[in-house]
């Protein structure tokens, strides 16, 4: 099988080179397809969709993964579904006959970094100087529930610990924090939800 992402920025491309391996194996080969911000992403999706419609393989699949930002969940959700079925495809909520879908769409609650707090042991192999209960602090606790812009959180939290001091840089953090993830271990809701789908999609 063979797997096509879009995402929409290059931090997302970086954390998927170490997160997708891990879930999906070796067997599964996979493009990763980062966009300039949320907007350039849903504004490009339904001709690239509509383009792929006409050449997809059997045996290959679309993941698409965006911040959920300040939208709502599940009109970003729909909007992202309505692209996809305008586009003559089958997504996970709205499968063929027998079961089978060509597109998954997730979000990530309500940016990409949620994912890192969801996993602080994985955090603090690349920023020791973090508390290790970090997860145990009600600020903390529900990685998907963290207000006012989750990477501007996680930003704050490493300048006060002596990290990039000179702003953090997002790539480098995903890609270097993603390394250390242990998928079974992650209490952010949106990223089980989207390791589930991405099982969903393979099997």
């Amino acid at each position: 099988m063979h797997i096509e992402f879009f995402v929409e920025e290059p931090s997302a491309e970086a954390a998927l080179q170490n997160i997708v391996p891990k879930i999906a194996g070796s067997a599964v080969s996979f493009n990763i397809h980062p966009f300039q911000g949320k907007p350039d992403l849903l504004k490009s999706l339904p001709a690239r969709l509509r383009g792929y419609r006409y050449w997809l393989p059997e045996d290959w699949r679309i993941v698409v993964l965006i911040d959920a930002d300040q939208d709502d969940c599940r009109q970003l959700k729909e909007q992202l579904e309505q692209v996809a079925l305008r586009s003559g495809l089958t997504t996970k909520s709205s499968p063929g006959i027998e079961g089978e879908f060509q597109v998954l769409n997730r979000l990530a609650v309500e940016e990409l970094e949620a994912w890192f707090f969801g996993d602080v042991d994985a955090l603090r192999a690349v920023f020791p100087r973090l508390n290790p209960h970090l997860d145990r602090q009600s600020k903390y606790r529900n990685p998907d529930a963290i207000s006012g812009g989750t990477w501007e959180v996680l930003e704050r939290l490493l300048n006060r610990h002596g990290y990039y001091r000179g702003g953090m840089p997002k790539i480098e953090v995903a890609r270097e924090v993603s390394k250390h993830m242990i998928l079974d271990r992650n209490r952010s809701h949106s990223f089980r939800v989207f390791r589930q789908g991405l099982l969903a999609l393979i099997e």
